[in-house]
């Protein structure tokens, strides 16, 4: 049964009482937070709740404050299409890109093409078994790319955990010719200094650069040892893909100590994470620049050799974020949004507890012109429908929503769902729609929600960690003007010139 409830009725105050120094202090405390953590090939383990939290989610879910379990709630102006279940793979949902008809999901089994051509019935072209956490996905003419970040016996799609402390044990990028869609063909791998969590397309005519993100390097792993301080860029010929190679690894954060010069995190910085690389980078192609969120730092970068970025400003927030964790570019190249993943994204953080300013988003305002641009910071913008503390929340992977005159935004937040959320005036955001679940169990904290929401010619699709691939439709006369737009393909971490790479009808 879906219900139909509005922002307002869902707000509510969960936990207040609960274990002050419960959570929260364990995710400032506890060390670095990460995103999801590289567990081999398998979620996250059921992490435990107190009584007296499991009580609260009952008497939530029975006074209607919290959907009930399976229970799908939304805002007047979104309507759930479309459901489709992970069906062969039962590994976690992960990353989505698109092109023309088809949508590309990843998923820590490997990855799946559907036709989307009907977005109220999307059909499964093809699952393709290629086990490695966190098969990032994104596409590029004939070609998909698939990050790997555990350790793997080798770079074959059989391959099999190893640890990282064995020399030959293997992680990176592989590459797979998707000129057929029904079956694609792995054509090549490239293997990168501490995997490959992320990954970042860079068009440029015949070749396709890739900026590969990873972290957390250790003297114990032969391939992956500090200091890692910087990004591996991969050149890809289009025509000859085998050729595939890492041609450079530029420092990010230059410095003189063994992990260089980022955030150095706790003890100077307590609850923030050590940066010891990045987790992602989105690039913005027409304007030559980039944005990446690396773990205890944003920065913003210039892109103009795509080989040799260079960085123009970096920006440290030491009272509210734990993990830079992504970004995303307003159209004028003004603004970036930056999220924070506190708790890694397994943690219950959407509650009063953790407060409107913690696992949130940060806006900063780009200023300045040239090489002396700076992010400034504006506001931050969380979700205020707060989740039961057996429900993994916080901000994650999103996309613009293309209006002209307005920024606006789609974003998974796992367990509290898909928001919609105009940043406009970066001084002050707001929800304008929301989709979510009701919590995967009362008894424990499981993980689970929306890994991916991004909107992709007048719908957003979802990746549900757990419960599949979502189809959602907004109208809204804020942005029912994007309906109009046709894009020919999106990776949302290279991000489009919506109205000079693409037609409007």
């Amino acid at each position: 049964m879906t219900s139909l409830r509005t922002t307002h009725v869902r707000r509510r105050r969960l936990g207040v009482a609960t274990a002050a120094a419960g959570l929260l202090a364990t995710l400032l405390t506890a060390g670095p937070a990460a995103a999801i953590p590289d567990p081999g090939d398998a979620p996250a383990p059921p992490g435990t709740v107190s009584s007296q939290q499991r009580d609260e989610a009952r008497t939530a879910i029975a006074s209607g404050e919290v959907p009930g379990v399976d229970e799908t709630v939304h805002s007047a102006n979104i309507t759930h299409l479309a459901n489709v279940p992970r069906e062969a793979f039962t590994g976690v949902n992960s990353d989505l890109a698109f092109q023309g008809r088809y949508a590309f999901a990843g998923n820590y089994d490997g990855f799946r093409i559907f036709d989307i051509s009907d977005p109220t019935a999307p059909e499964t072209v093809a699952q393709v078994l290629c086990p490695g956490s966190q098969n990032d996905v994104s596409v590029s003419g004939n070609l998909l790319f698939l990050s790997t970040d555990s350790s793997r016996s080798d770079n074959s799609c059989t391959s099999t955990t190893q640890p990282a402390t064995e020399k030959s044990s293997w992680e990176g990028i592989k590459v797979f010719d998707i000129s057929d869609k029904r079956n694609p063909r792995y054509v090549a791998a490239v293997e990168t200094a501490c995997g490959s969590h992320t990954h970042t397309l860079v068009p440029d005519g015949r070749n396709v650069y890739v900026y590969v993100s990873s972290y957390s390097p250790n003297a114990a792993f032969p391939d992956c040892r500090p200091p890692h301080d910087g990004i591996s860029v991969i050149k890809v010929p289009r025509k000859a893909p085998e050729r595939a190679a890492i041609v450079n690894f530029p420092v990010l954060f230059p410095g003189e100590g063994p992990d260089g010069g980022g955030n150095p995190g706790a003890p100077t910085n307590p609850g923030v994470s050590k940066t010891t690389g990045c987790h992602d980078i989105t690039v913005l192609p027409s304007k030559d620049l980039a944005a990446g969120a690396c773990m205890g730092d944003g920065i913003l970068f210039s892109i103009e050799d795509p080989e040799n970025p260079q960085v123009i400003d970096r920006v440290q927030d030491n009272v509210n974020f734990a993990f830079w964790h992504s970004a995303t570019f307003n159209q004028k190249a003004d603004k970036v949004v930056f999220t924070d993943e506190l708790g890694g994204g397994v943690g219950a953080t959407c509650n009063e507890r953790t407060g409107p300013t913690r696992g949130a988003d940060g806006i900063y305002d780009i200023v300045g012109k040239g090489d002396k641009r700076k992010l400034v910071f504006r506001s931050y913008f969380k979700i205020d429908r707060h989740q039961a503390d057996t429900e993994n929340c916080v901000a994650h992977n999103g996309s613009l929503i293309p209006v002209k005159g307005k920024d606006i935004m789609v974003q998974a937040w796992y367990q509290g769902g898909v928001s919609v959320w105009d940043f406009t005036d970066s001084t002050r955001p707001k929800e304008i729609a929301y989709f979510e679940r009701g919590p995967l169990s009362t008894d424990k904290l499981v993980t689970g929600g929306s890994w991916s929401a991004y909107y992709y010619n007048g719908h957003i699709y979802s990746n549900d960690m757990v419960k599949g691939f979502d189809v959602l439709r907004l109208d809204d006369r804020r942005t029912d003007p994007a309906k109009r737009l046709r894009m020919h393909r999106l990776n949302v971490q290279t991000q489009p010139d919506y109205f000079d790479d693409f037609d409007d009808d």
